[in-house]
């Protein structure tokens, strides 16, 4: 993509009504470090799916992408008055399962091989978490 398509594609997501894109920035040195949303927002169904990805492999298991979902999660259902928030995981991804188990999401079905990826076949979790779930969590700190 050139300077101008990155511009042009930048501004589209910025006047997008069903999406809301944020980066992830560390407070010590202002170094970008991922990127969160909400996207396919639907209000009159009340939900939206959620997408977090930490791209600065010596910022994982450091807590930012917790915190970013925590946020992410506060402003859907707090602010923007969601009543389900959802997420594709690919199963081979272990690691990205148990991430978002442990933001309060849950398991409700399996696209059998619904990814593709260097000739490899994987299944596609679907994941989700209600409004009263996420306000019925364990206190946070």
């Amino acid at each position: 993509m050139n300077r101008a398509e990155a511009e042009g594609w930048y501004r589209g997501l910025r006047a997008a009504k069903d999406r809301l894109w944020f980066t992830i920035v560390l407070k010590e040195g202002d170094r970008v470090i991922g990127e969160a949303g909400l996207l396919r927002m639907f209000e009159p169904w009340r939900c939206t799916d959620m997408s977090i990805i930490i791209g600065e492999k010596d910022a994982w298991g450091k807590g930012f992408g917790t915190e970013a979902g925590r946020l992410l999660l506060d402003h859907a259902f707090k602010q923007l008055g969601f009543h389900r928030v959802s997420i594709g995981v690919v199963a081979l991804n272990e690691r990205a399962l148990g991430f978002w188990e442990g933001l309060g999401f849950k398991k409700e079905g399996v696209q059998r091989d619904g990814y593709h990826c260097d000739d490899q076949y994987s299944d596609f979790v679907m994941m989700s978490i209600l409004e009263d779930e996420y306000k019925n969590l364990p206190v946070r700190e």
